[in-house]
């Protein structure tokens, strides 16, 4: 059983059962209002860019942030963009999305309370990063959906700050005692009882998430597990998370990955095309800038 040094007494933490901490979640809804909106949007096979255009408009400050990013240097217009219509003509429905996604998400990583190497703020960079990362990879193997890459990365990793939000005690204690030669996930069931893919997955149902983000966010350790169409998403996301980790930008501040030999596998990539996405991946991120903002 996981302990935590108070004084110096330790008390055992015993593990909160994820049905109960899911039921919680799902009660206090962390996620902010508009985000669950445009991820039913999102979601809608019948619904169009007027839908997210109006949603955009309903929240000045989600507006505002969303309009800085379309005209960052990511996008390259020739003209500065001044308004929600305008960006929806020039980018287009799934690029507004992940744009709308990113400036809501962000609220969820606010009150940077550090535990060890851990920060909610680097959290954030790592998500951003291994979405923009994913989407890179995606667009290099001419995936149609790459833009969906993008969302699944920024996303995969939602169970952590829940974790930190809703069992803070357990997700603290196991913070503190990070010895080496296990993967998150591995520690995560030996202190919480469950990992942050299971239960990432779960509140992603509840918060009716796309099916492709659903199912990088339950596999983007283990890929090769995952059976659906989804899967070549969830390959570009699993390599872009090892490749950001490596870099030092990893989700708790440590390296806990192992090589994604599956991914690797699936996408008919060796060491060499790693270093040069490796590389390219520095001058994405400068181009991104914007989205990292909290």
């Amino acid at each position: 059983m996981p302990v935590m040094e108070t004084g110096t007494v330790s008390a055992p933490l015993e593990h909160i059962p994820i049905d109960k901490v899911v039921k919680k979640i799902t009660e206090i809804s962390s996620l902010p209002h508009v985000a669950m909106k445009i991820m039913q949007v999102a979601g809608d096979p019948e619904a169009g860019a007027g839908d997210l255009k109006a949603l955009v408009e309903g929240d000045p400050s989600l507006c505002t942030r969303m309009l800085r990013s379309v005209n960052s240097a990511a996008n390259g217009l020739s003209k500065q963009v001044t308004n929600v219509q305008q960006a929806v003509s020039l980018l287009g429905f799934n690029q507004i999305r992940n744009l709308a996604m990113t400036a809501s998400v962000s609220s969820l990583f606010k009150n940077d309370e550090p535990i060890g190497t851990y920060r909610r703020s680097i959290l954030w960079r790592h998500m951003v990063s291994v979405g923009v990362c994913a989407r890179l990879i995606a667009s290099r193997i001419k995936l149609h959906n790459f833009e969906d890459a993008f969302l699944g990365g920024l996303l995969h990793d939602i169970g952590i700050i829940l974790e930190d939000q809703h069992v803070h005690p357990q997700f603290h204690c196991m913070l503190e005692s990070m010895p080496e030669g296990k993967t998150l996930t591995e520690r995560e069931r030996e202190f919480l009882g469950f990992d942050h893919t299971t239960l990432g997955e779960r509140v992603a149902e509840l918060w009716h998430f796309p099916a492709v983000a659903r199912a990088v966010i339950r596999f983007h350790h283990m890929s090769g597990n995952c059976r659906t169409a989804d899967a070549p998403v969830v390959h570009c996301v699993e390599l872009a998370n090892v490749i950001c980790t490596l870099k030092g930008i990893s989700s708790v501040g440590t390296k806990l990955v192992r090589p994604p030999m599956d991914a690797l596998k699936a996408l008919n990539m060796g060491k060499a095309d790693i270093k040069v996405l490796a590389e390219d991946l520095e001058r994405e991120l400068e181009l991104n800038d914007s989205l990292f903002e909290l």
